[in-house]
């Protein structure tokens, strides 16, 4: 049921984002300003998703907390295919509040409990399975997320209607809510263990700003690349699920096996080598052969060195 829920809920997750989106285009329009503000939102939603499941997992009754929202965002499911997004439009207007007004009225609660199942499910897994590494259940969670975003472009969006694929999700929904409804009354009979490392004194502060800086570099060169590619290189439909797509693969291949990395010094050398490509791709391409050679390196640097990154940071 652990990693059931875990695959569930993240390819949910990235199936709600271009669905919804594609649903209140014919209202607002194309335009990057509609585009970033449902990125904004969701990416916003997605921290507050961790800084919740962060808080509620530390509480001794957190999980019939849980439960209770699940059964009232099944509620709200109804309001995202009943939506005529028309009506909130106004034309000529500034689109950024009525996007996030229609985003925080329709898939606003469940795309929230939809983000903290991950590290939810994980603090839930320990407790059940102490001295069990639950990072593979983060693997899992991002391959799920990985299937979701490929879905939609190559699958789901060529053949079935918006209004039907909204409902689809919606059913996908109310299964994910049921297991994760489970496992959460299940966990509130679970006291949360005192782990070695909250038996020992905390990392430096050194480490720690070495954990985030990892995180954050890959993070960065994910924004960079993809920005380059659809602003400066080609306009493709659906070009930037390429680099997002590979960013979450290496996600899978960090933190699935702890034996991945064994050799580091070979992903180092890789992520050097790939720095040194990309650089190379900025100064010295020419206009005619930035398709052709400019994507395929780009995309393969990112890769690596997002693998580089996120496999350092299994390893500490």
């Amino acid at each position: 049921m652990y990693p059931a829920t875990v695959l569930l809920s993240a390819f949910l997750l990235f199936l709600v984002q271009p669905m919804i989106a594609r649903r209140i285009l014919p209202a607002f329009g194309g335009s990057t300003a509609v585009w970033t503000t449902c990125m904004l939102f969701f990416q916003v939603l997605l921290l507050l998703g961790y800084l919740y499941a962060d808080r509620i997992a530390r509480l001794a009754r957190g999980g019939l907390v849980h439960v209770a929202l699940l059964c009232g965002s099944l509620a709200l499911l109804p309001l995202a295919w009943n939506l005529d997004p028309s009506g909130w439009a106004s034309p000529g207007g500034d689109p950024t509040v009525a996007v996030l007004a229609v985003l925080l009225g329709t898939v606003g609660v469940p795309y929230f409990l939809l983000s903290t199942t991950g590290p939810l499910v994980q603090a839930w897994f320990a407790r059940e399975h102490q001295g069990e590494v639950p990072y593979r259940l983060f693997s899992l969670s991002n391959l799920g997320s990985f299937a979701g975003l490929l879905s939609y472009p190559l699958g789901i969006e060529p053949m079935i209607g918006t209004l039907a694929q909204l409902k689809s999700w919606a059913a996908g929904y109310v299964c994910f809510a049921a297991c994760a409804g489970w496992l959460a009354w299940r966990s509130r009979s679970m006291a949360a263990p005192v782990t070695e490392a909250e038996a020992c004194d905390p990392p430096p502060a050194s480490q720690q700003a070495l954990w985030l800086l990892f995180a954050a570099a890959s993070s960065a060169m994910l924004l960079a690349v993809t920005n380059h590619l659809t602003q400066n290189i080609a306009p493709i439909p659906f070009l930037w699920v390429l680099p997002l797509s590979l960013y979450l693969l290496t996600f899978v291949l960090s933190f699935g096996r702890r034996d991945t990395f064994r050799k580091r010094e070979i992903t180092h050398t890789l992520a050097v080598a790939a720095l040194g490509a990309m650089a190379w791709v900025l100064c010295a391409v020419t206009p005619d052969d930035t398709v052709r050679i400019a994507i395929p390196v780009l995309l393969t640097g990112l890769f690596l060195v997002c693998l580089f990154c996120h496999g350092e940071l299994a390893a500490r």
